[in-house]
């Protein structure tokens, strides 16, 4: 790190406290950002984490983590998935204001430890995962819509790329309507209220089904060599259930004391927040062994009506959900074009109709060209999740404490990069065989 330069500023308009700053100088200018810091409170913040966690994507992890790992791997996977993730959480959330100064972005924080090249690559990795995670949002949307079709019209002409184009054209009203990740207020209710729903149909479906089954096949299917590469893709997919890769940007929008309150909104997400995620999953896997789908609300059998309930709020909830994961895109663009004053000023709406348009329309093209859900889960974990929540995060922490820790405390945390780096190179590995393979048993534009 160069050296620091000590100087006073002032932090933006919603946050005009007077902190002391440590600035490194970098070739990389930071801009000002011109969406809301500061503003909301703890618990807003632990239900947006919870709205991540929460969304349809988790309808699919019976089929994605259970069916590879069976119940032994599963379920210890998850538990174990939930206390790292949480422990890893937390140590990015403690150095938030490492230096005197409140790192908003990941990148800057990675800029401020490491210096401009850090600041690029984390900058690049961390807007692959969120690209990625809004693909699987967007197929998502457009499995849940399709699922709602066919529950009155299956006649096989509305493919599931037209569905994946209605939700992507969703997607991008929704983001010119609301402009920051602060003006959700109102929507994470309704976002909660949609995974209530669909969560509790899935649940009740299932437990239903699964009394009323004949005893299913737990066995991990596929050859020994097939079994091997689904159970490291699985290990990724564990890493993608709980992480967002963006902990600075969503602890950017939380009250001072910035460090207390993020950390309560952590342990909100990782214990009420977590625990649907948790019972839908095990339900699932329990009544449908391995044929369990990767979106579970096609294996329920029950009411019309109450199965077209929880596809339509599934559709609706991933809308809502993808807002969240490409915030901070948004906010990129909006801060480098100065996109301010009113949210409904004719400019501002032109610029957010255009350019978030224009980004929604690459990502909504791609989920239509590959829609294979479980295998975008998977390269996310390995390329952007396991670094972003694992591997940096405990480095980060060595510098931050390295004149507090003890040798055998900066032992644990090397350790700790250097598993995840081999899980994560493994994982990689595996994401790329998975998408090859699916890709020759399927055509591209696929209707799944």
């Amino acid at each position: 790190m160069g050296k620091d330069e000590q100087r006073e500023e002032i932090s933006s308009p919603s946050n005009s406290q007077k902190l002391n700053h440590h600035v490194v100088a970098l070739d990389v200018e930071v801009p000002q950002t011109l969406h809301e810091v500061g503003t909301d409170s703890w618990f807003q913040v632990g239900v947006v984490l919870s709205t991540g966690i929460n969304s349809a994507y988790a309808l699919g992890y019976a089929g994605t983590i259970m069916v590879p790992l069976g119940w032994t791997g599963g379920v210890i996977g998850l538990v174990l998935s939930t206390l790292i993730s949480l422990y890893a959480s937390t140590l990015m959330a403690k150095i938030h204001e490492y230096g005197g100064k409140r790192h908003i972005r990941y990148r800057d924080l990675a800029g401020f430890m490491y210096g401009r090249t850090a600041y690029i690559i984390v900058w690049a990795c961390q807007y692959a995962n969120l690209f990625l995670i809004n693909i699987g949002f967007i197929i998502l949307g457009g499995q849940a819509l399709k699922a709602f079709y066919v529950l009155f019209e299956d006649d096989h002409r509305m493919k599931l790329a037209y569905f994946i184009a209605i939700a992507g054209l969703a997607c991008v009203l929704f983001a010119i309507a609301v402009p920051t990740m602060s003006s959700l207020r109102i929507w994470l209710v309704i976002s909660s209220v949609f995974s209530l729903i669909y969560l509790t149909v899935a649940f009740v479906l299932a437990l239903r089904d699964g009394i009323n089954a004949p005893p299913r096949d737990y066995s991990i299917p596929g050859s020994k060599i097939n079994r091997f590469f689904t159970t490291v893709g699985a290990a990724a997919n564990l890493v993608f259930v709980f992480n967002t890769g963006m902990i600075p940007e969503i602890q950017a929008t939380v009250r001072a004391p910035v460090v207390d309150n993020m950390l309560k909104a952590l342990y909100f997400q990782f214990s009420l927040g977590s625990v649907p995620v948790h019972a839908v999953t095990y339900v699932g896997y329990w009544a449908y062994g391995s044929s369990s789908s990767s979106y579970l609300l096609n294996n329920v059998s029950g009411p019309v009506w109450v199965k077209a309930l929880a596809n339509i709020t599934a559709f609706l909830q991933a809308i809502i959900a993808l807002h969240i994961f490409a915030c901070p895109t948004y906010e990129y663009l909006d801060t480098k074009y100065e996109i301010k004053g009113s949210a409904i000023a004719i400019r501002n709406l032109a610029f957010r109709a255009l350019v978030r348009g224009g980004y929604l329309a690459l990502t909504t093209f791609l989920s239509a060209l590959l829609p294979f859900l479980g295998d975008f889960m998977s390269l996310t974990g390995a390329i952007s999740t396991f670094p972003l929540t694992f591997i940096l995060p405990n480095h980060m922490y060595i510098i931050a404490m390295k004149k507090k820790f003890s040798s055998l405390q900066k032992s644990w945390h090397l350790l700790n990069v250097v598993f995840f780096s081999v899980v994560a190179s493994a994982a990689l590995v595996a994401a790329f065989r998975l998408i090859a393979v699916d890709s020759k048993n399927y055509h591209t534009f696929a209707d799944l």
